[in-house]
């Protein structure tokens, strides 16, 4: 894959956006940029993230709600506040927080 470079975060991982008040733990990630070019268009182009870095899926949240966030690598720091998470799909997924990281539920794949 032309221009994917190594995911600096991983899953499982709590991370906190660079410029917006919101946090949330890592789900899945994409390489590069993965989704629709509408949405990446939306961004306003001042602070919009190049597409051949890492994407990370978070159930993320902010002071009033829960939801899910697509975010370039360059907008993610790690979140060193350990505050709870308390997004409802964080336990779908994950067995246990370890520290600043969710333990992956082991799951049937396919």
């Amino acid at each position: 894959m032309d221009g994917a470079r190594e995911a600096k975060f991983s899953i499982g991982q709590i991370v906190r956006h660079r410029m917006f008040p919101f946090r949330g733990v890592i789900f899945d990630v994409d390489p590069v940029f993965d989704n629709t070019e509408e949405w990446w268009l939306a961004i306003p182009e001042d602070i919009r993230p190049s597409k051949d870095q890492p994407y990370y899926h978070l159930f993320a949240e902010n002071d009033e709600t829960e939801y899910v966030a697509y975010v370039s690598e360059q907008n993610l720091l790690p979140d060193e506040s350990s505050e709870p998470l308390r997004h409802p799909q964080i336990s779908e997924f994950f067995a246990a927080r370890d520290g600043d990281i969710y333990i992956a539920r082991d799951r049937d794949l396919n």
